[in-house]
């Protein structure tokens, strides 16, 4: 088990992120596609909503009503929460809980479902932008990889078992395509990166599994491309069409490209001095690149009678 002294999680604990996750802090507001806008801020936590969830995560809290009542802060419940979770090894488990997309119910519902899954994503992924803009100069970031919230190094590598992937199909990637050119609509490139590198490497850790192989390190997208194409066989040769290597040297470049632009460009890391600046037919690119590479190697998959 871990001590508070070397617990990563601990950098969590600071009067600003736990404004951010008690939902204190606001930034700028979303707006759906009939004009009604929500707060780009975590779901607000009474001192009665806090002391539930701490009860939830095995640390009994009951909050007192009327004149005299001896109540904690807000911002107390929360810290000796966390230092409960970090002592319990649950500080995935409770960051998994506050970010949980049934947190944001009653501020997103009324909305279609399609609408709902992108003011979630969008609202989520500008709020861990924020955290690591805290985290930034401290050289460390907060980054979620498959159900896991993971406090580390920025750019470190951490092994985390890849994600099985259940089911993708051409409806999937046109959903999270659409995601993403959301994000580029409303300016938010770094959010619309991000869903392009998770589009395909999702695409290619379902398509291995399909070969009843298990997926390289997921943090490594060259490195699952490379082994997609072992697995079926997409090479370039010189028994192969002239055409054929053109087109397969051009999906090596696209990968590469978009697995840099994750590591220098997304929201991942917060606003750094290796950042670089994009327009916005650049994000629209990289989009559609993504979502090309990706219905190509499905369909690669369905040829080979994987799928």
């Amino acid at each position: 088990m871990a001590t508070n002294e070397t617990n990563p999680y601990k950098l969590l604990k600071t009067k600003e992120i736990i404004a951010i996750l008690d939902g204190d802090t606001q930034y700028q507001e979303y707006k759906f596609e009939d004009g009604t806008t929500v707060p780009v801020a975590m779901p607000y936590l009474s001192g009665p909503d806090l002391c539930g969830v701490s009860t939830l995560f095995g640390l009994p809290m009951s909050y007192s009503w009327g004149k005299g009542a001896a109540n904690l802060s807000r911002w107390q419940y929360l810290d000796n929460l966390m230092e409960h979770c970090m002592d319990k090894n649950r500080m995935s488990d409770l960051l998994a809980y506050l970010f949980g997309k049934e947190q944001f119910a009653n501020r997103l519902s009324g909305h279609g479902v399609d609408e709902i899954e992108i003011a979630y994503a969008h609202i989520t992924a500008e709020i861990i932008q924020k955290i690591n803009g805290l985290l930034y100069f401290g050289g460390n970031e907060l980054t979620v990889m498959g159900n896991n919230f993971i406090v580390r190094a920025i750019g470190s590598k951490v092994e985390v078992q890849a994600p099985q992937i259940k089911s993708i199909d051409r409806e999937y990637i046109k959903s999270i395509s659409n995601r993403a050119m959301q994000d580029v609509e409303q300016q938010n490139f770094d959010s619309a990166i991000t869903k392009s590198r998770t589009l395909l490497e999702e695409t290619f850790c379902y398509v291995i599994e399909k070969k009843g192989e298990t997926p390289s390190d997921s943090g490594d997208m060259m490195k699952l491309y490379r082994q997609v194409r072992e697995l079926y066989n997409m090479h370039t040769d010189g028994n192969t069409d002239r055409r054929i290597n053109t087109l397969l040297s051009g999906l090596n470049s696209i990968v590469s490209a978009i697995s840099e632009m994750r590591n220098k460009d997304s929201d991942a890391h917060g606003v750094g001095a290796n950042r670089i600046a994009i327009d916005e037919h650049h994000a629209r690119l990289f989009v559609n690149s993504a979502m090309t590479m990706a219905d190509f190697i499905l369909s690669v998959a369905i040829k080979n009678n994987a799928i």
